[in-house]
């Protein structure tokens, strides 16, 4: 599931070369555009795919796969519009590979029914499912679709989790700091599960590097 996922590559005249120099979750990144001898930088959503929420389980897998993909690398994209977050819309590819398409077939993200027009994608999620490629291997009650995480909210999400995810000591809310975790399997709980988003000072998905994950790179 892991290889390249094969599409055209973006050869069209309104594709345009960019540099990801920054990635915010598994489906948004942010650009350095070049478009008629210019430069500017925006915010980019990958379309018709949607990836687990910061505190989301998976969340910060999501995004580590995306970046391992295409940051600091340059790009050609296929622009779709903007949002109404000010976010340019669209489709990454590099090297002719498809990075929206390659994000569900390795598990790392739904086809995002709201706004699919590609129904192909059903199918790579479900052939992802099937082979319990990326979040498709957690357990059940953490697959969560990210539309619905959102609309649960972050607390009434961590509350269900919490009763479900083992070990049965780790219970979101407990804690709230590094120097009051016993280890680096229950920091990685308070991350993933309990959106402590501040025990990652880094932002690069593993938490408490000083004291408890020193080697988790």
């Amino acid at each position: 599931m892991a290889g390249g996922a094969s599409a055209a590559p973006c050869d069209t005249a309104s594709c345009l070369n960019a540099l990801v120099v920054g990635i915010s979750d598994g489906d948004t990144v942010t650009l350095l555009v070049q478009e008629d001898g210019r430069q500017f930088r925006t915010r980019f959503r990958l379309t018709e795919i949607d990836t687990p929420e910061r505190g989301q389980p998976w969340g910060t897998r999501a995004r580590q796969a995306l970046a391992g993909k295409v940051f600091r690398q340059r790009v050609r994209i296929m622009p779709e519009g903007v949002d109404r977050y000010d976010r340019m819309l669209g489709k990454i590819y590099i090297d002719g590979r498809d990075i929206n398409r390659e994000m569900v077939r390795e598990g790392h993200a739904w086809a995002y029914r709201r706004y699919l027009s590609d129904k192909s994608l059903l199918n790579d999620e479900r052939l992802a499912r099937e082979a319990g490629a990326g979040l498709w291997s957690m357990p059940e009650p953490q697959q969560v679709a990210p539309w619905e995480w959102r609309r649960n909210g972050r607390r009434a999400n961590a509350a269900a989790l919490s009763s479900t995810s083992p070990p049965a000591s780790f219970t979101c809310g407990r804690k709230t700091s590094c120097r009051e975790m016993s280890s680096c399997e229950e920091a990685r709980f308070y991350l993933e599960q309990c959106g402590l988003s501040w025990i990652d000072g880094d932002g690069d998905g593993v938490p408490c590097e000083r004291r408890h994950c020193p080697q988790s790179r």
